[in-house]
């Protein structure tokens, strides 16, 4: 008979027998997703059952899985619905009663297509897009750990991916820009006078792609005060070679750390030939404008004396050598030079920034992007394979290389130069056209944001352990074609919003629908997603008619209640923005705290940014309500809503409430609805203490006439409750 520690053990080696390692790099048949995509061929419209319904290649594969599972599609939403939807998918903000209107009564069969091509042209697209990119790239402006200090930069890659998206930059540009945009294009800080001075187009756009590697500056850090520079290097390149696995490739690097990957062709040497990549790379701050445009603050002239007279030993150091070819000697003293223009012009923020008012103010404040550059030689790290990841274990020596498994699907080697130059050919080789990952994750990505889930459930993880695709045709198709137009992520909003599965109303289910696929893993109908925390943010303060739609600049921190103020750990990191005007700015533009979550966004589900997060989590918890119905921010926009809903309505109660259901709602109200909100009106307004409208109305009274105040402090708590309806914070 076997005693209870053997039962358990026999037990515990039976479940984790599927846990051992399942895979070699250099099996024969390797995993889906590590073969090329290949396009499928599009079933054919009359051989479908419901062929009618297809408007273009995806409804045609989406049709054709619903036929293998024997279920029908649903009807598609109203023009209602539809014109709601396409605002906040790709604007994230809500329409307004105006351009609802407009869209409903164009009776043309161009209306859809118009409106996607309007809003794509919009500067907001980039805002929303780039708000569902900063979460994979797990973007902050903080450090987190202990000290979770600033990144007083990092804005400057926030708005990189908002201008990105806005210009639709083809995605392979933005991949090779983020990973080496200082290898691929030169850099801005040649002192050639002619191109310092007047720098061109190009230079300008260079500089740019530098500033997409700023996604390798804003990870979690730990001080340098408390790792020793050893371990900070090492923990770096970890958090490079994990964010750049995750984003790009859609792989669970991480686990190939401290053994061979358990589940994909993956091995320890793979991983650390990955940091081998990144190890001759260094984070620097880089000037976004040239010395001359610094110079042309004059009334900073003393704290520029030193550039000044770096720049003139130069000159004279050019005078001196006149045409001839540099000689060695010669070439180490020019690059001295250089450096010191450059270390001087950095070093302008060193003055003393606690005196106000002196004459540096302004060179204090010269702009910077944190961006890659190489590291001298001199001290570039070696890379080892360390013994189950640690540190103080290394065995041999490893050089750059790419994945090995990854490159033999793409029927190349897998050493790369180095030590320079490492970064260049990763970007390259990610986006050929025949790469077995790239197109297929982001493509993936695009559909998750556009329908709540992704074709591969698992959009970090194409690996083994990962979901498998529920429609691989199509997402080979979407792949191939992502390429085949210029890998335009535009391109690609057109052709899914213009199919009949996006258009399908989420409103419709059925007993054999939620039996064969209760999840709506196949797409028979629409997903009912509700707003990010962001979201809810803007559609609170753009229905209230306060948003302030400024695009770019420097992170905002609007003012916080009492009891939130209270968590901070330090009350000096959130100095609420002078500018009231700043307050309401979009979501993105809100500081964003490794240590402190804004508590709005916090409440709603913010991701964790400590790593790429692939998807936001969706809770429903108490703590929601509670901050819709109490928030004294939430409150104040109520007041704004109900004086815009009195301003814009020409009578009594009847038109506000028909009023508020158009702007809050994007849709006309029933009578069914008008009869009960006007009873609780008249409830309201006859159930309150003078003390009650009062402290309701503050000093929003005069904005609120013609009503009274009793029917004043009944429409602001109206509006509140609007605020807190399902129908507000989800997208139909």
């Amino acid at each position: 008979m076997l005693t209870r520690p053997l039962l358990l053990l026999v037990i515990w080696v039976g479940l984790t027998t599927d846990l051992e390692p399942t895979v070699r790099a250099d099996e024969a048949v390797p995993h889906w997703s590590f073969q090329k995509p290949v396009r499928p061929t599009v079933p054919a419209k009359k051989q479908l059952r419901h062929g009618e319904r297809v408007q273009n290649p995806v409804d045609a594969f989406v049709l054709a899985r619903l036929e293998q599972e024997g279920l029908a599609p649903a009807p598609l939403a109203d023009p209602w619905i539809l014109v709601r939807r396409a605002y906040f998918d790709l604007l994230g903000l809500p329409p307004s009663p105006e351009q609802v209107e407009t869209f409903v009564n164009d009776s043309s069969p161009d209306a859809w297509g118009n409106l996607i091509d309007q809003l794509l042209e919009s500067k907001h697209y980039g805002e929303r897009w780039g708000r569902h990119w900063l979460d994979v790239a797990r973007y902050a402006d903080s450090a987190g750990f202990e000290g979770d200090a600033a990144y007083p930069n990092a804005w400057r890659y926030r708005d990189y991916i908002v201008s990105s998206f806005n210009d639709d930059k083809p995605y392979n540009m933005m991949v090779q820009e983020q990973i080496a945009g200082d290898e691929i294009w030169p850099d801005n800080l040649d002192l050639d006078p002619k191109r310092v001075y007047i720098p061109t187009d190009t230079q300008k756009q260079h500089l740019q792609a530098r500033i997409g590697t700023g996604l390798f500056g804003f990870g979690p850090r730990v001080g340098e005060s408390t790792l020793d520079a050893r371990r900070l290097h090492y923990e770096t390149l970890t958090d490079w070679v994990d964010t750049a696995g995750s984003v790009f490739l859609g792989l669970t690097l991480q686990c190939a750390r401290c053994h061979d990957h358990k589940f994909d062709a993956l091995t320890q040497e793979d991983y650390f030939a990955m940091q081998a990549i990144f190890t001759s790379s260094i984070e620097m701050d880089l000037p976004t404008i040239t010395p001359i445009e610094i110079a042309s603050w004059r009334d900073s002239y003393p704290a520029i004396v030193g550039a000044h007279e770096a720049r003139l030993a130069y000159k004279v150091f050019q005078q001196r050598i006149g045409e001839d070819e540099l000689s060695p000697e010669q070439k180490v003293e020019e690059k001295r030079l250089r450096d010191q223009i450059v270390e001087r012009v950095m070093k302008l923020q060193d003055v003393n920034p606690s005196v106000p008012h002196t004459p540096f103010d302004p060179l204090m404040q010269v702009p910077k992007a944190t961006v890659l550059g190489h590291e001298r030689p001199e001290l570039i790290k070696p890379v080892h394979l360390l013994e189950r990841g640690e540190l103080y274990l290394p065995r041999q020596k490893i050089h750059p290389a790419l994945p090995a498994a990854l490159a033999r699907s793409t029927n190349r080697k897998s050493k790369v130069t180095g030590p320079y130059g490492s970064r260049k050919e990763l970007a390259l080789w990610l986006t050929q056209s025949g790469h077995p990952l790239t197109a297929r994750v982001m493509v993936n990505r695009i559909w998750q944001w556009h329908f709540g889930q992704g074709l591969v459930a698992t959009p970090n993880d194409f690996g083994k352990h990962g979901a498998p695709p529920t429609h691989p045709d199509l997402l080979d198709w979407l792949a191939t074609e992502f390429v085949a137009r210029n890998w335009s992520i535009k391109e690609l909003h057109r052709l899914i919003m213009a199919s009949n599965t996006y258009r399908a109303t989420s409103r419709f289910s059925t007993a054999e629908h939620q039996q064969r696929d209760p999840e709506n893993r196949y797409l028979w109908r629409f997903n009912r997603r509700r707003l990010e925390g962001e979201a809810l943010w803007d559609a609170i303060h753009t229905t209230a008619g306060t948003i302030n739609l400024a695009v770019g600049g420097r992170p905002v921190m609007p003012p916080l209640a009492e009891d939130e103020i209270a968590a901070l750990r330090r009350k000096d990191r959130w100095p609420v923005s002078g500018d009231p005007d700043q307050h309401t700015r979009r979501g993105l533009y809100i500081l964003v705290l490794r240590n402190f979550r804004f508590p709005m966004f916090d409440v709603f589900d913010a991701p964790v940014n400590s790593v790429s997060c692939p998807q936001r989590d969706v809770t429903t918890v108490t703590p929601q309500a509670l901050f819709g119905l109490n928030s004294p921010s939430v409150y104040r926009q109520a007041r704004q809503l109900a004086c815009r809903v009195v301003r814009e309505s020409a009578g009594g109660p009847e038109q506000w409430v028909q009023q508020l259901w158009k702007i809050a709602l994007a849709r006309p109200i029933s009578a069914q609805e008008t009869e009960e909100t006007l009873r609780l009106l008249a409830v309201l307004s006859e159930t309150q203490s003078v003390e009650q409208i009062q402290k309701t109305l503050g000093d929003s009274v005069e904005s609120l006439a013609p009503a009274s105040p009793q029917q004043a402090a009944a429409l602001v708590k109206l509006c509140l409750a609007v605020y807190n309806l399902n129908e507000f914070s989800f997208i139909h």
